[in-house]
C-alpha cells in the first residue's frame, strides 16, 4: 500500500502566528495565568498543551476574573470585546489572523457609509460572530443557497459582501452569481484565505489519484469538514483527530491513500498519522 501527503496540509498562516504568539506570552508569564477567549484553535491535543502550560480557556470575558492577561485567538472578536477588555483594564494580546482583521475593516467601512452587510459562512462560528460584530450584530448571514431563498433583499439598497476565511469556494461562487443577478449594487469581496483555497485545490487533487482519503483535524474545525466534504466527493474519506482513531478502519484493502490535515492540525500530529500508516 502507498500513501501520498497533500501538497497544503496542517497549520496556515495565521494559526501558527497566533499558536507562537500565545506560546511566547504564556513562557514569559512566571506562573501569571493568562486567559484565553475560547480556544486557541479548534484541535484539543494542540490546546491540551497550552493548558499544561498555564493557559486557562474562558468563554465569555467576565470569566476573567484573577488576571489582567487576556489572548484573543486567530478567529477574532467583535469591538465590543476590544472595549469591555480597556474598560476592565485587561491587557490583550491580539492573535488575531491579518486576513480576518482585514474582513473588519471591510465591514466597518461599509457600516460606516450606511450600507448592508452580507457574510457568506456558518453564523455559529466564531469567526463569523466577530465579524457580525463589526456590522453592529446587523449582517444578513447566508451559509447556503438554500439560506439565500429564504432572504429578502432590497435590489434598491447598496451591499457589501464578506465571506468567512475558510468557505467552500464553489459554494461561494455559486450564492455570488445569484447576488450578481438579483442585486444592482453590491461590492463583492472574495475573503476566501488563499492558504484555504490551495488547501482544498490540493485536497480535491489528491483525491482523485487515491483510493481512499483521510483528512486530520477537529470535529469542530469548519477548514476541516469542508476537506473532508471535498474529498469525500471522489472517494471513501476518513476524518480522525488522532491516529488511534484509524485502528478501527481496514485501509489495506485500498492501494494508495491520501493524507491531507486542517489548518488547526500540528505536525506531529501528522506525523504520528504518517509513521502509522506507513507501517502497514
Amino acid at each position: 500500500m502507498k500513501y501520498e501527503l497533500s501538497k497544503n496540509a496542517g497549520f496556515c498562516f495565521g494559526v501558527k502566528r497566533a499558536m507562537n504568539i500565545a506560546w511566547e506570552k504564556i513562557t514569559e508569564s512566571d506562573g501569571e495565568k493568562i486567559y484565553s477567549l475560547g480556544p486557541l484553535i479548534h484541535n484539543k491535543q494542540a490546546v491540551m498543551k497550552y493548558e499544561q502550560k498555564g493557559l486557562v480557556v474562558i468563554d465569555d470575558i467576565e470569566e476573567a476574573k484573577d488576571s489582567k492577561k487576556m489572548i484573543i485567538r486567530s478567529h477574532g472578536v467583535s469591538k465590543k470585546v476590544y472595549d469591555d477588555a480597556k474598560e476592565r483594564g485587561i491587557e490583550v494580546f491580539d492573535t488575531t489572523c491579518p486576513f480576518v482583521l482585514k474582513i473588519h475593516n471591510i465591514v466597518k467601512g461599509a457600516k460606516d457609509v450606511g450600507q448592508e452587510v452580507i457574510i457568506l459562512g456558518d453564523r455559529n462560528h466564531p469567526e463569523i460572530i466577530g465579524i457580525n460584530g463589526w456590522a453592529d450584530n446587523e449582517g444578513i448571514i447566508i451559509k447556503t443557497l438554500e439560506d439565500l431563498k429564504s432572504i429578502n433583499l432590497d435590489p434598491n439598497k447598496t451591499y457589501t459582501l464578506v465571506a468567512q476565511t475558510t468557505m467552500n469556494e464553489k459554494v461561494y461562487e455559486d450564492i455570488v452569481d445569484i447576488l450578481k443577478d438579483e442585486l444592482s449594487d453590491v461590492n463583492i469581496f472574495n475573503t476566501i484565505c488563499s492558504a484555504t483555497k490551495e488547501r482544498q485545490q490540493s485536497a480535491r487533487e489528491l483525491a482523485q489519484k487515491v483510493g481512499a482519503m483521510v483528512v486530520i483535524g477537529g470535529k469542530h474545525s469548519s477548514n476541516t469538514q469542508k476537506l473532508k466534504s471535498i474529498c469525500s466527493e471522489y472517494c471513501p474519506t476518513f476524518q480522525i483527530e488522532v491516529v488511534d482513531e484509524l485502528k478501527d478502519v481496514d485501509l489495506l484493502k485500498f492501494e494508495k491513500i491520501g493524507i491531507t490535515a486542517g489548518a488547526s492540525t500540528p505536525d506531529w500530529i501528522i506525523e504520528e498519522v504518517i509513521s502509522y500508516i506507513g507501517s502497514l
